[in-house]
Parts: structure tokens; sequence; C-alpha cells
């Protein structure tokens, strides 16, 4: 596969036909580093084609040009946890938004122009992915969110100490950053805490192997799965009402078999009396009491059968 373009390359009528397809964000990432750069003469004359003519074919050399900008740009926020795969993504999202809105005779590049909508896009991403967005959710805790962690390096830098992998910030500190961004000195602490906590995967990850272990495997509550539940108020019902109910279908000399073999527990635990010791109460053999036993249990389920 040739990756190597001309400086006259993005003069093709398929302009989207230069970047390969390729799955590697590494090999992504070094085609589009090797776009050239569009000459302001160049970038004008595709700005006007577009904004007078609708020509899609100088919208894609616009985006395309400007790709190994977003990829800069990714790098800036790969502190948040998230693929830069991901990140890269939604800045195209952002390029692709300002070279619609972009107006070549206001006498602003479009790298300027395009810098804030890949900002924004990016900002829009992480917020709606990340574990703490619902603290995020004014511009002044927005502020603080993105601002935050650069804050904090600097904070080290300055440290007098040499403790540089202090982790938390001072009281002074945090009064430092609360009073420049405009937020409560509690909420810069919580914004804090939240950033310093890892976050896990509740899933094994997929190159792990069959044998990983995640909290999934013990956060769930297999009591409370539904055919659970369902069968466990089944038994409680059954072993209730459910047992009384078969009990009466039963003759008096069948249904005190039944309890003396199953249902008695005596205070020593040593349970109710023996075949031998109801078949010499009722002068039968130990095996005719057996037999009475088993067919007494025969229609004890019948009658807890479901009708």
């Amino acid at each position: 596969m040739n990756t190597s373009f001309s400086p006259n390359a993005l003069s093709v009528r398929d302009p989207w036909a230069m970047v390969p397809s390729i799955g590697n964000l590494d090999a992504y990432i070094s085609a589009v580093n090797r776009i050239p750069l569009l000459t302001p003469d160049e970038e004008l004359s595709l700005g006007r084609q577009l904004r007078d003519h609708a020509d899609l074919a100088a919208a894609g050399r616009l985006v395309l040009s400007h790709l190994r900008l977003v990829v800069s740009v990714s790098r800036q926020y790969l502190g948040y946890g998230l693929p830069q795969g991901d990140l890269i993504q939604e800045g195209n999202v952002g390029l692709m938004k300002a070279v619609k809105r972009f107006d070549p005779e206001q006498g602003v590049r479009l790298v300027s122009y395009a810098l804030h909508w890949i900002k924004a896009e990016i900002h829009e991403y992480i917020l709606k992915n990340w574990r703490m967005v619902k603290v995020a959710t004014t511009k002044s805790q927005r502020k603080l969110f993105f601002n935050l962690r650069s804050l904090k390096q600097g904070f080290k830098g300055d440290a007098l100490d040499g403790d540089t992998h202090r982790s938390t910030l001072s009281a002074d500190e945090v009064a430092q950053v609360a009073q420049g961004l405009n937020v409560k000195p509690e909420e810069v602490i919580e914004m804090e805490t939240r950033m310093a906590g890892g976050d896990v995967a509740l899933e094994p990850q997929s190159d792990e192997g069959e044998e990983a272990f995640a909290p999934i495997a013990y956060l769930s509550d297999v009591s409370q799965e539904p055919t659970r539940v369902l069968e466990a108020r089944a038994r409680d019902e059954l072993s209730g009402d459910g047992i009384q109910r078969a009990l009466e279908v039963l003759d008096e000399r069948s249904r005190r078999v039944v309890e003396e073999r199953w249902l008695k527990v005596n205070d020593d635990s040593s349970g109710g009396m023996t075949l031998h010791e109801l078949a010499a109460e009722y002068g039968v053999s130990a095996e005719r009491i057996r037999q009475i036993e088993v067919a007494a249990l025969k229609k004890m389920r019948k009658a807890l059968a479901p009708a």
C-alpha cells in the first residue's frame, strides 16, 4: 500500500481516496501527517468554491489538509482515560462543522477557525462519556473540569520541598484554583477527588482471556434474578399452605405416616417414628408401612402439581 503523497495530491477529484483503508491508529496518524498543507491561496480558492458552489470535493480537500490538526489536539485530552481514536473521530466531526461554516473572506486561516470547533466537539464527547458528567454541569464547572489537571501540574512544578509526587492540593492551592476559576472550594475538592479515582471496567476486556475476573462477577445479585425469585416464592408456598393442602387428600393413617416420617422433628432432632415403630403400632409389617408411605407421597405430589 502506497501511503506517500505528492504536493499536488490534493487535486484529485475524490480527496478521501488519499486516506488509506487502515484499521491501525498509528498507521492512520502517519498517513494524515503525510497529507500536504494548503497554501493560503489554495485555501482561499477552495473556501470560495465551497461557499459559492457547494463543492463537496473542495470541502473534502479542506478537511483532509487539517486532519493532522485534529490528531494534535486529541493528544491534549489523553489524560481523561478515553481512546484516542474516539477523540480523533469526534474532533473530525468538529473539523467538518468548521469547514461548513468557514468564510474565506474574513481574513482568518481555517486552522485558527477550526480549532474552536474541534475542541468543542471533544469537550462535549468527554463530558457525555466520562463518569463525572454530573459534576461538570455549569460553565464554571466545565472550565474547572478541563483546567484542573494542568493547574495541578503547575503547582507541582512550583513546589519547593521536592514533593513532585503529591497528588492532592493543599488548602491554599484549592483556594487559588477556586478563585481563579470562579467556583467554590468544595467543588474543587470534589472534582479533584473524582479525577484522582481510577475507572474500573465492570466486565472483562476482550483481550484478557477466559479466566479474566471483573467486578460484574460479584456485583450481580443472583438472588434477585426473576426466575430465582419466582422459584423461591413457589417453594415457600409449597412448604407452607401447599403441604397442608396436600395432607388433606390423605386418609388418617396415611397422613400420620407421612407426618411421622417426614414432618415431625423431636426436641433431640431425631425425627419421627421409624418404619418398625409404626408397624408395631398398627399391627402390620414394616414393608406395609413403606408401601403406605410411597402411595401417600404420590397422592401429595399429584395434589401439589399445577392444574
